[in-house]
């Protein structure tokens, strides 16, 4: 006969917290790293273990144009070697292999089969990854593989094996496009690819291209972005304190877009210097680095702005309309204008962030200069002295591109 306890349902699992899901996802890399790791040395031996000089993590939101950017990124860094895919890595006999033997390839099959890929011959100077990391345990398994050579390096100091156990030169490069502009051009990129088959077909000329299901439909290619943006992207964002991490608005035309690349990628003195000069001066952060995010940050701010503050971010937008402008049309050909204001709306310092971020996104530079002065309010009628309050003044200096009226010699 079952007891009240024995026919009790089961209590209920609580949800892990946000701290311990994060303790799992460390745990499971740990796991799949130091597996992968260990099945690579047991296969090729310390001696084997002849990691590429630099390694460029490219990744990007669906659309951004990874295809079109890796080839200007090889030839800007003079990197000869082909890039590893890590789709076509899942195509390899080894993965293949797996895939017949019924298992799947997970976070551990793809860091193997990685770890395998780089140690190839023609990657040994340099070489792109495209499309890893993608997941928050690929994030961590980067880490441990950064540690891992790097502890490597300092171990086989003044050993003949310290050539091959150079200082890690890890770059990761994300293009990023909104949503609205990465599903217009996965859209785009399958009508062609149709338009291209139907034609194919058509005349029995070319070969047929590969259409991705994405492409096909509007509402799978807003899942596939906002995976990206969901998964992918946040996990990315957590290696900028880690490694070289290049952000690129990926908007615009090819060449505009590998301008910025090109940008992204100059700044190169620190991979040059020795490592004990490097870590003493790497905590003083690139100035560069300090705007990498800026464009992104400053698209978030104003959403939560939005949402958040509605009403005052309605009234911060009016008193640049209403106040603010026709003083900066007054001086649209110096392309610079002071306007000073006593509102108090402007003594809420979120007020003064909003209408900072406003004109940023708007392309205008913009300082706040807070004067405060003592002036004369009443007179004590008992004592016959000045009162005096305090009056402020905000000063705002504008900045922006003027017109100049072109005058001749």
């Amino acid at each position: 006969m079952k007891t009240s306890q024995d026919s009790a349902p089961p209590a209920p699992t609580s949800k892990p917290s946000a701290s311990q899901a994060v303790d799992l996802e460390v745990k499971d890399a740990n796991l799949i790293f130091n597996a992968a790791w260990q099945d690579l040395v047991d296969e090729v031996g310390i001696e084997g273990l002849q990691f590429p000089n630099e390694v460029i993590w490219l990744n990007g939101a669906p659309g951004a144009g990874k295809g079109t950017q890796t080839r200007f990124i090889q030839n800007y860094r003079s990197l000869t070697a082909e890039p590893i895919v890590v789709s076509s890595l899942l195509q390899s006999p080894a993965a293949r292999k797996l895939i017949d033997a019924g298992m799947m390839v997970g976070d551990r099959e793809v860091t193997g089969l990685l770890l395998r890929a780089l140690l190839h011959p023609e990657n040994q100077t340099g070489v792109v990854v495209d499309g890893y990391p993608r997941t928050k345990v690929q994030v961590l398994c980067l880490r441990l593989l950064h540690e891992k050579l790097n502890a490597l390096r300092h171990q086989y100091i003044g050993t003949p094996l310290a050539a091959q156990f150079r200082k890690p030169m890890f770059h990761i490069v994300v293009l990023f496009v909104d949503e609205a502009e990465s599903v217009r051009r996965q859209i785009l990129r399958g009508e062609r690819a149709r338009a291209h088959n139907a034609a194919v077909e058509a005349s029995g000329v070319g070969e047929m291209v590969e259409t991705r299901a994405p492409d096909l439909s509007d509402e799978a290619a807003r899942n596939r972005y906002r995976t990206f943006k969901e998964v992918t992207y946040e996990s990315l964002k957590t290696l900028r304190q880690v490694f070289h991490y290049h952000y690129v608005n990926a908007h615009g035309t090819v060449d505009e877009v590998q301008r910025r690349i090109q940008d992204e990628l100059r700044y190169q003195s620190s991979l040059e210097l020795d490592q004990s000069t490097f870590d003493r001066i790497s905590r003083i952060p690139i100035a560069r680095e300090l705007s990498i995010h800026a464009r992104q940050e400053l698209v978030m701010r104003l959403d939560s702005y939005n949402a958040e503050h509605p009403d005052l971010f309605e009234q911060s937008v009016a008193l640049i309309d209403e106040k603010f402008m026709p003083i900066i049309r007054r001086h649209n050909m110096s392309g610079r204008a002071h306007i000073n204001s006593e509102n108090p709306l402007l003594a809420d310092p979120l007020v003064l962030a909003m209408i900072i971020d406003i004109f940023a996104d708007r392309g205008y530079d913009t300082v706040i200069d807070i004067r405060r002065y003592e002036v004369p309010s009443k007179v004590n009628p008992e004592t016959w002295e000045i009162e005096n309050r305090e009056k402020i003044v905000w000063r705002f200096i504008v900045n922006f591109p003027g017109s100049r009226i072109r005058r001749g010699q």
